[in-house]
């Protein structure tokens, strides 16, 4: 089997993960996550995305808001996103800055954002979301 990798452009937080480091301040002095109640220590830090979504939809309803895995399938990272343009191996697409930002503006992104921040009780260490660019491999 061989490997693919995808570019990922996405607006949003990186809140690192168990594959590197977390990102957020909701840490204990070994780099476990706490302090989250919907997800806690019955849960292995890989079970993260899952909770993370049922927690946003429990709370939020249907939303554009969703936990995206980047770096690899091994050592996952995660992205709070709200939205996601993934560019497969071989697959090159254009990408309009300009309608990326109207959509983020007039979609009022950020403060969807910021909601689900609140609803899942993190701290994120990046400033405010951005626009990231990070990659996935996912294959054995």
């Amino acid at each position: 089997m061989g490997h693919a990798t995808d570019a990922l452009l996405v607006y949003g937080y990186d809140l690192g993960g168990p594959g590197s480091e977390w990102l957020i301040q909701e840490t204990d002095a070994y780099g476990g996550l706490i302090g989250m109640p919907w997800f806690n220590d019955e849960h292995p830090e890989a079970d993260f995305p899952e909770a993370a979504r049922l927690q946003l939809q429990e709370a939020l309803g249907e939303h554009r808001i969703r936990i995206v895995t980047h770096c690899s399938d091994k050592a996952e990272s995660y992205f709070l996103a709200v939205d996601v343009t993934t560019a497969r191996r071989g697959e090159p697409i254009v990408i309009n800055f300009e309608d990326l930002t109207c959509s983020q503006h007039a979609g009022g992104w950020d403060a969807l954002l910021d909601q689900a921040l609140d609803v899942l009780g993190i701290t994120p260490y990046q400033s405010g979301p951005a626009w990231l660019l990070a990659s996935y491999r996912d294959g054995a």
